[in-house]
């Protein structure tokens, strides 16, 4: 029987616990022997590391790999699911339609984009937008994971079921984890439907935005909205 991706990233979550990989979030309880570099300067290297990554098939037919974007000391890390047409012809996430709408959801919400972080699950666009395969979430898995140790953020936002159901590990519909928080590594974590669902679905966009309300009021507790010049 096929593995699901959330069956490969438990596989792959035990076999970092038997080699003893010294990563504190992927072991979930393992000891790390260093801190990982904080902030800009580690994300640097992670993206050094990345290099001009072929790792998985998906390199073959992209034209930019999209590493992130944003403030390396963000107070609230976005993991989305993959670049699309415009992601990968620019080079940076959520820049095209879906990108457009979540601007404009950070600013009915009083976030401004430059002061979060955002990337994606997977690092380089899937043909024709199809979601991506479970071996290209887990090859991308390490180095979305450095992003968290690198940033450090206090909250984080999935933006559609597979970042929720990538870094919770869980196969619940979004419907079920969405709307409430969820414990990671000590990180409060919430979940919402990706953008591109929102316009495929108008729907969504009421429980996005009670979403993001939960999220504003929480960034506003930890980081406190900077007086008006």
């Amino acid at each position: 029987m096929e593995e699901s991706a959330v069956d490969l990233l438990r596989r792959w979550a035990r076999q970092q616990v038997e080699f003893g990989y010294p990563d504190p979030i992927v072991t979930r309880g393992g000891a790390a022997e260093a801190e990982p570099a904080a902030g800009k300067g580690g994300l640097d290297a992670v993206r050094e590391e990345l290099g001009d990554c072929a790792r998985c098939p998906l390199h073959e037919r992209r034209t930019h790999l999209v590493f992130g974007d944003g403030d390396p000391r963000a107070g609230i890390l976005f993991v989305g699911e993959a670049p699309g047409a415009d992601e990968d012809r620019i080079g940076r996430p959520f820049v095209g339609r879906s990108g457009q709408l979540l601007d404009k959801i950070f600013a009915a919400a009083g976030i401004r984009r430059d002061e979060v972080y955002i990337t994606n699950v997977v690092k380089c666009r899937p043909p024709g937008n199809r979601d991506p395969e479970a071996e290209e979430i887990v090859t991308c898995l390490p180095f979305l994971m450095r992003q968290i140790e690198c940033v450090r953020p206090e909250l984080i936002c999935c933006l559609g079921r597979f970042a929720a159901q990538t870094l919770l590990q869980r196969p619940d519909p979004l419907g079920r984890l969405r709307g409430r928080w969820h414990d990671w590594e000590g990180m409060r974590l919430l979940c919402t439907y990706h953008p591109s669902a929102c316009l495929r679905n108008p729907q969504y966009k009421r429980p996005v935005w009670e979403d993001f309300q939960m999220l504003r009021d929480a960034y506003r507790e930890i980081r406190p909205a900077r007086p008006a010049e």
